[in-house]
């Protein structure tokens, strides 16, 4: 009974060990993700883009997994957070917000895709 027991209680523990490694893969993978987006927004650097890159950066992030949803919702909260200290608006930051959780949600991101945005992206 108590090998039983034992073969039980490391499962367990192996088992959760296993999920806690696959959400870090997935958060580290979704940070990738929104890294890529924040990189080709910059690079584009195409006037009215901004919010689709922010859902797309979010959508693809989500698409990991719970890691990469975890990932996409810190690094999209302290981004707003730190740039609505510095240089915008209340309305712009909730635009953003509403971006990122449409992309987060699955939706899809070229919903904010501005014409004329290069197919690159």
């Amino acid at each position: 009974m108590k090998l039983f027991t034992g073969l039980i209680l490391c499962s367990l523990v192996l088992g959760g060990h296993s999920l806690f490694l696959s959400f870090l893969g997935e958060a580290y993978e979704g940070a990738k993700d929104m890294w890529r987006a924040y990189s080709d927004m910059k690079e584009a650097n195409y006037k009215g883009a901004d919010k689709y890159f922010h859902a797309r950066g979010n959508y693809d992030a989500a698409q990991r997994g719970p890691g990469g949803v975890w990932a996409a919702e810190v690094i999209s909260n302290a981004r707003e957070t730190i740039q609505g200290i510095y240089d915008q608006g209340p309305e712009d930051s909730k635009a953003d917000q509403f971006a990122n959780e449409w992309g987060r949600s699955g939706k899809d991101p070229n919903h904010f895709r501005p014409a004329g945005l290069p197919d690159k992206y």
